[in-house]
């Protein structure tokens, strides 16, 4: 019986897609676009930066998704000018994703959960109130992702267990609301006492959408080469091969240099192709 096998694909920014054309176009392979999280992009000429992706990107008709700006934009925040701020920014990652024509942008998790990896799954810390902060940050932000056809992924970031994750993702109902899963963040917050990243896989299930492919010692959010590190492939990928669907999975890697070494690990072992 021949193994469910992935394509593996690349999170980059525009100014290495030149060099990894190629490989991408010959696979068509999934790609996420990183400029999108960049202030600078966002606040500057970003649709010259998005006419540059489409040139050098001619010919793929692989998956195309960006990574969407988080830094310092809590999507639970409480403050409503923290929430007007956040999602104006999320609209910009919107505009930029209409424009290359990409269908999914990475939301980064509100979770940041402190004590046990099970204490959020409690009504007691009042995770209802906390989901209808993203309801309220975010709201307009799904409306507008749904009208383009570009689903809004969650990664991933401090979560300990999934279940808050997938419970703020479900209560979106939203085909365009979905799950974006780190392996990296998921085994370093698995060493502090948490879910392994298979487990998120499965409890992910059919809304999982979105993988960012990465090794790490469970030290850091190293962004390594998979096989660098200490990450248990066999047991994430035993994990996809039970879904009846193929999400994306792009390697999200430190050094752009070592891409093609980490597909090949992956491929090696019979896990991509």
């Amino acid at each position: 019986m021949t193994q469910k096998t992935f394509t593996i694909g690349a999170a980059l920014p525009v100014s290495q897609l030149e060099a990894h054309r190629d490989w991408l176009i010959e696979g068509q392979r999934d790609l996420e676009i990183q400029d999108p999280f960049r202030p600078d992009v966002l606040d500057g000429d970003w649709r010259a930066v998005a006419r540059e992706a489409k040139r050098i990107l001619n010919g793929h008709t692989g998956r195309l998704g960006i990574h969407g700006p988080f830094d310092g934009l809590p999507i639970m925040s409480f403050d409503p000018k923290v929430q007007n701020v956040v999602c104006e920014r999320l609209m910009q990652g919107l505009d930029f994703a209409e424009e290359v024509g990409a269908t999914h942008m990475v939301v980064h998790s509100p979770w940041l959960t402190l004590g046990h990896p099970f204490v959020p799954s409690s009504p007691y810390y009042k995770r209802e109130d906390m989901i209808g902060r993203v309801h309220q940050t975010i709201g307009s932000v799904v409306k507008r992702a749904e009208q383009i056809k570009c689903a809004l992924v969650i990664e991933n970031i401090f979560d300990l267990h999934p279940t808050p994750w997938i419970e703020l993702i479900k209560s979106f109902d939203s085909n365009s609301v979905r799950a974006s899963i780190d392996v990296g963040h998921a085994f370093v917050m698995h060493r502090a006492g948490g879910a392994p990243p298979d487990a998120f896989v499965r409890e992910a299930g059919p809304l999982l959408e979105h993988l960012h492919i990465q090794d790490t010692d469970g030290l850091s959010d190293r962004h390594w080469c998979p096989g660098d590190g200490e990450l248990n492939w066999f047991a994430l990928f035993d994990a996809l091969r039970g879904l009846d669907h193929a999400p994306r999975l792009v390697l999200e890697l430190h050094d752009y240099g070592r891409l093609r070494d980490g597909a090949e690990y992956l491929e090696q072992r019979g896990f991509v192709r």
